[in-house]
């Protein structure tokens, strides 16, 4: 029989640990799930297999000449049997681990800095405690999340450890091996959540101001509503965005969302939030209830399970009337407001200042 996480730093939930792991291998906790997925007939598993198969030994091919059909496919859904690869690849680790031979063990030799080494020994037992791989420090998991995160931290330095980096390791430790997903961690720290996790958090910063404004495009009465309340962004964003919704979503939601992620970036995430946060907030009856910014807050943090259900996130993500263009026109006027604000801060302190921090692009 399995036995419960050996500490948690939240409320003793041992009333809801099964003693016989889902499908996805969850004792408890709100990722666990007992209800079947609708399956597909073995024919159209196998089909989809066989495209994905043949798609990865053409990639070159494909990214360069047919990511549309990359895209669309993701948008499907990645086969279970060929998540692990197409993930690998989709993140661009495989050629991470072609130019780096023997560069994950190597990192595993040296002995790090000890004040992160001992940041993440603190924080491995948090992950996922209910999951199998994650229950005790003695299960593999916690030992390759370890590896995972030391490597990354001498890898690079500049950013080293950050809490909301372990959620995101281990989710990959549960899909790949782990020097493969170590590269796919580099990728998605060093790529596409590039410079989340330097101390100062501008660039979340940055985003929060992006998601409010493409908030007030896709639903305005949301908009105003939290305007109206002063709920900032980053009350409610954070983590969302820094643990790529691995601690928001139901497993296989966040599968399917991490299938277009890796396909398509950032504004993957963007999409998620403004689907939550919509749909959270879309009734006036709902609004007229939130009278203040902790009741509001509370509606966005819990929000009703079928709106977090994989095929309501996934079809509205593809409804919003969003495109590429609406994220940079954002993005422009992000930067060029953090620019005044900075030009502002900087006469007020010291006189005029010619500095100016390059903001990433999508």
């Amino acid at each position: 029989m399995a036995t419960a996480p050996r500490s948690l730093d939240t409320i003793s939930l041992c009333s809801t640990v099964s003693s016989c792991p889902d499908r996805n291998g969850f004792y408890g906790g709100f990722q666990r799930t007992d209800k079947p997925k609708e399956p597909l007939s073995k024919a159209q598993i196998i089909a989809r297999e066989k495209k994905w198969l043949n798609m990865i030994e053409n990639w070159s091919i494909y990214m360069s000449k047919n990511y549309k059909k990359i895209r669309d496919r993701c948008r499907k859904g990645i086969p279970k049997s060929v998540r692990p690869k197409a993930w690998f690849y989709l993140s661009g680790a495989y050629l991470l681990k072609n130019r780096n031979p023997n560069v994950y063990k190597e990192l595993l030799e040296k002995p790090g800095n000890p004040a992160t080494i001992e940041e993440i020994k603190k924080d491995k037992h948090r992950q996922f405690p209910f999951h199998e791989m994650f229950l005790d420090e003695q299960k593999v998991g916690q030992i390759e999340l370890f590896n995972v995160l030391k490597a990354y931290s001498i890898y690079n330095p500049k950013v080293g450890f950050c809490q909301a980096q372990a959620p995101i390791a281990a989710f990959l430790l549960m899909h790949l091996p782990a020097e493969d997903a170590f590269w796919v961690f580099v990728s998605v720290c060093d790529v596409y959540l590039q410079d989340y996790f330097i101390p100062g958090l501008e660039v979340l910063q940055n985003d929060a101001g992006i998601l409010e404004g493409l908030l007030k495009k896709t639903c305005p009465p949301v908009y105003r509503h939290l305007q109206k309340h002063k709920v900032e962004p980053l009350l409610y964003m954070t983590e969302w965005f820094l643990c790529g919704m691995t601690r928001t979503l139901p497993w296989e939601t966040l599968l399917r969302v991490w299938d277009c992620f890796l396909a398509e970036g950032i504004r993957v995430i963007f999409k998620v939030a403004l689907v939550i946060i919509g749909a959270s907030l879309s009734r006036h009856k709902v609004r007229k209830t939130c009278t203040g910014l902790c009741e509001t807050l509370a509606v966005m943090r819990s929000p009703p399970e079928q709106i977090l259900e994989e095929e309501f996130i996934i079809n509205n993500m593809m409804r919003l009337n969003l495109r590429v263009e609406d994220f940079q026109i954002e993005h422009t006027r992000q930067k060029a407001r953090r620019a005044k604000q900075k030009a502002q801060q900087d006469g007020n302190d010291s006189g005029p200042s010619n500095g100016r921090r390059n903001m990433p692009t999508l």
